[in-house]
């Protein structure tokens, strides 16, 4: 005769039950040289294996290896250009993740071995990439200045007001929904505190490169506000200049 506790393993036999294999997830990210590739992905380019191998100073075989298993694990997609494997990550999701949890992560002491080791520092904490929208001390002050102006509201959790609606509406600003939510924030790794992403950050963001206020620096992470965005942003949010000017402004 089945007991109670039979009929319960049965149909658990029957129909498993699907877990999230959380370790598996942080296996892919415990080593140092992966988890190195994927901070430097955020900068939203393709990389090339033998430019990640070398940005983590690694032997070819070895970055080829790590690849391998961050695409198997459905952190990065690739794609192939000729004879050249060519990795981004995966989505912007990703990205917000990846973002996130170097804001929970212990800080390591970054070794600056020349001024300019030490400028590169202070202009990524400033303003730069992560993925398609914009991270760093300005990200956070213009989300702060979307609040302070109630352009964007924390009651439910992060989303534009009406007033926040009319404003990009007048600003010219696109946010070309996908499968994201409209308004997320991520958590800045540099700051600690969230700045806008999702369609609205990522379009934000989009509209201050096409219109001059913000350029990419080179194939870095690194994003200047320009003379011309500094005044825009001053005028539009309300955001400092103390805030907006760059570690070669001041």
């Amino acid at each position: 005769m089945l007991t109670m506790g039979d009929v319960h393993a049965t149909a658990a036999d029957h129909h498993p039950i699907d877990r999230p294999d959380l370790a598996a997830l942080a296996g892919l990210l415990a080593d140092r040289t992966r988890a190195a590739m994927c901070l430097a992905l955020l900068d939203g380019r393709t990389w090339t294996a033998t430019e990640l191998a070398r940005h983590t100073g690694v032997a070819a075989s070895t970055a080829t290896a790590h690849l391998n298993r961050l695409v198997a694990g459905g952190l990065l997609e690739e794609e192939r250009r000729g004879r050249h494997r060519h990795v981004r990550l995966a989505d912007a999701d990703t990205a917000e993740m990846i973002e996130s949890l170097a804001s929970h992560a212990p800080l390591r002491p970054a070794h600056v071995r020349s001024l300019r080791d030490a400028h590169r520092h202070r202009s990524l904490t400033h303003a730069r990439t992560c993925f398609d929208h914009l991270a760093g001390t300005v990200a956070v002050a213009i989300t702060d200045a979307l609040s302070d102006r109630h352009l964007l509201t924390w009651d439910y959790g992060p989303t534009l007001t009406p007033e926040g609606k009319d404003w990009l509406r007048h600003e010219g600003i696109a946010d070309h929904r996908d499968n994201r939510a409209h308004v997320r924030t991520c958590l800045d790794w540099t700051e600690r505190r969230p700045h806008l992403a999702g369609a609205v950050g990522a379009a934000l963001f989009r509209h201050a490169l096409e219109r001059g206020w913000m350029v990419r620096r080179g194939t870095t992470r690194i994003v200047t506000v320009t003379e011309e965005g500094r005044r825009a942003l001053r005028e539009r949010l309300g955001v400092e200049e103390g805030v907006l000017a760059g570690p070669g402004d001041v």
